[in-house]
């Protein structure tokens, strides 16, 4: 199992029309095959520079990496991510035997 999350600040102001937007054209990312547990979180921790989290789980690296290179995931990153998103860090983790 590979759990894929995000941290990330967006350009919008939080509570904006716009941050609003850009989260539910996030969680579409719930239709790519694959996708399980999928969670997007508000940050809480003033030693965090990221605002928001993301986390989706998937049962293997094969959907892991079919999610990656889904069009419907590259659009999203192309037209929304880059666009929105002013600085983020992304993390994949595998659990340890």
């Amino acid at each position: 199992m590979i759990e894929h999350t995000v941290t990330f600040r967006l350009k919008h102001v939080s509570g904006s029309a716009e941050e609003s937007d850009f989260m539910s054209a996030a969680r579409e990312l719930t239709q790519i095959p694959g996708v399980k547990d999928f969670q997007i979180r508000r940050q809480t921790s003033p030693h965090l520079a990221h605002d928001y989290g993301i986390s989706m789980f998937f049962d293997s690296r094969e959907e892991f990496e079919a999610y990656n290179a889904h069009p419907f995931h590259q659009s999203f990153v192309q037209k929304r991510w880059l666009q929105e998103v002013t600085s983020f860090q992304e993390a994949d983790f595998e659990e340890l035997m």
